[in-house]
């Protein structure tokens, strides 16, 4: 079965192409795009800063309706609404694999989960002690996620905030710098130069959410202070838990993140202007989706 499917090549621009739905595995379910978040990183894509990706693989952020599901499958019926991690979730249509999908109460862009369970995920590898002195950077939608993780899931007391987007949201709890020193860094910038412009304790973690190039000096602080650095990936064997947890904290009033997407796009006539917003980000631009009729 043949259906539509939005790809690029990284040459600036996705286009509306054919996509071959693969055939349904027993424990598979197939699902009618609903909504699809554009991460930053399809921006990168289409901009040609990595990959591309294989067609197969575009379109990560997505929620949709079950349309058919396996002969093993058993805790999904057809007609539910399920978050999922698998591609391509910018195909109308498309299959998702066992352990790549949660089920969610409705058609909301709360619901989006995939980049909600990448906040939870950059905490959850990073194990943090209730009694550790733990530092997020960057205050955008993935540290709102973690930091209420850690505050309001993980119970951590000790939490500190730098960054210079969503003041009003944050309000006090943001800084703008920091002397203090740390036993776990969140790094969702890479904007600082660990162990020396932030201070580092012994035996320290980086959770590096961002693939930060290191400079020699930046190393060898860390290599004396014994640091050990961990990079979060959808691709974490505990990933799944991470999107289950996620809906859970929204159902539950201890994320609220409503206030980050901004922005939704027509699936047939707005499309490309989902995309053009994600590069040039307009005044009130924060998280951008594309809806299904």
């Amino acid at each position: 079965m043949k259906v539509k499917c939005l790809q690029t090549q990284g040459q600036g621009y996705f286009e509306e192409v054919e996509y071959e739905l693969p055939s349904l595995g027993p424990t598979d379910i197939c699902v009618r795009a609903v909504m699809t978040g554009v991460c930053r990183s399809d921006i990168d894509m289409m901009q040609g800063n990595f990959g591309p990706l294989p067609l197969s693989m575009q379109g990560h952020e997505g929620l949709g309706q079950v349309i058919s599901t396996g002969a093993n499958v058993v805790n999904i019926d057809v007609g539910d609404f399920v978050a999922t991690r698998g591609e391509p979730a910018y195909a109308d249509y498309y299959t998702v694999r066992e352990n790549e999908y949660v089920w969610v109460p409705e058609a909301h862009p709360r619901y989006i989960i995939e980049p909600v369970a990448c906040g939870i995920n950059a905490v959850d590898v990073a194990d943090c002690a209730r009694q550790d002195k733990i530092l997020i950077i960057g205050s955008g939608f993935l540290a709102w996620v973690a930091y209420h993780t850690l505050t309001k899931f993980k119970h951590c007391e000790r939490v500190d905030v730098i960054g210079s987007n969503n003041i009003d949201l944050w309000g006090d709890r943001l800084l703008l710098g920091t002397t203090e020193s740390y036993d776990v860094v969140i790094d969702l910038s890479g904007k600082y130069s660990l162990g020396i412009d932030i201070d580092l304790n012994n035996n320290a973690l980086i959770v590096d959410a961002v693939g930060k190039a290191v400079s020699k000096e930046e190393a060898q602080q860390q290599l004396w202070k014994a640091v050990t650095t961990i990079k979060p990936s959808p691709r974490n064997l505990n990933f799944h838990q991470c999107m289950k947890d996620a809906v859970w904290m929204i159902e539950n009033d201890y994320l609220e993140i409503d206030s980050f997407w901004t922005q939704c796009y027509n699936r047939n006539t707005e499309w490309q202007q989902a995309f053009a917003d994600g590069v040039d980000r307009p005044n009130g631009y924060s998280r951008g989706y594309i809806k299904w009729d």
